[in-house]
C-alpha cells in the first residue's frame, strides 16, 4: 500500500496527494495525519489536490472527515489547488466540505492558517480574564 508523504513546515503539515486515492490509501492517510498533528503540535493542515483529476465521494467525504479530525486535534484545514472540474464533480455530488477552507494554492493556503491564528488567540484571551495577565 503506498502512503502520502506528509512534510512539516514550520507549525504547518502539508500533504499532497499525487498518488489515485484508493480507499485503503485515504484510511491510512487520516491515521497518519491525525498522529502526526500529535506528535508535532502543528496548527494547521494543507491538504494539496493539484493532482487529482477526479474526486469521487469517497474521497470527497474523506476531505470532510480529515478536516474533523484535524480541528477536534486543533488544527485548522485547508484544502489547496483544487481544479475546476473538481469543484464541479463535489458540488454535483451534493458533497459539502464542512470545516474546510479552500484556497487556490499553498503560499495562499499558509496565508489563511496564519491569519486563522490571531483570531483564536484573541479568542482564548477573550474567554479567559488571567489569560492576558500570563502574557505579560
Amino acid at each position: 500500500m503506498e502512503r502520502v508523504p506528509i512534510l512539516k513546515i514550520g507549525d504547518i503539515l502539508l500533504v499532497s496527494i499525487q498518488l489515485d486515492m484508493s480507499d485503503q490509501t485515504a484510511v491510512a492517510l487520516q491515521e497518519d495525519l491525525a498522529e502526526r498533528i500529535v506528535a508535532t503540535g502543528c496548527h494547521g493542515v494543507i491538504i494539496d489536490i493539484t493532482a487529482l483529476d477526479i474526486v469521487d465521494s469517497f474521497v470527497g467525504r474523506m476531505l470532510s472527515t480529515i478536516a474533523s479530525i484535524s480541528k477536534v486535534l486543533d488544527a485548522e484545514t485547508v484544502v489547496v489547488g483544487m481544479r475546476p472540474a473538481v469543484a464541479i464533480t463535489l458540488v454535483e455530488l451534493g458533497l459539502s466540505l464542512n470545516g474546510i477552507r479552500t484556497a487556490l494554492n499553498v503560499e495562499r493556503g499558509m496565508e489563511l492558517i496564519a491569519a486563522a491564528r490571531p483570531d483564536e488567540l484573541d479568542d482564548q484571551l477573550a474567554d479567559d480574564p488571567d489569560a492576558e495577565t500570563a502574557t505579560l
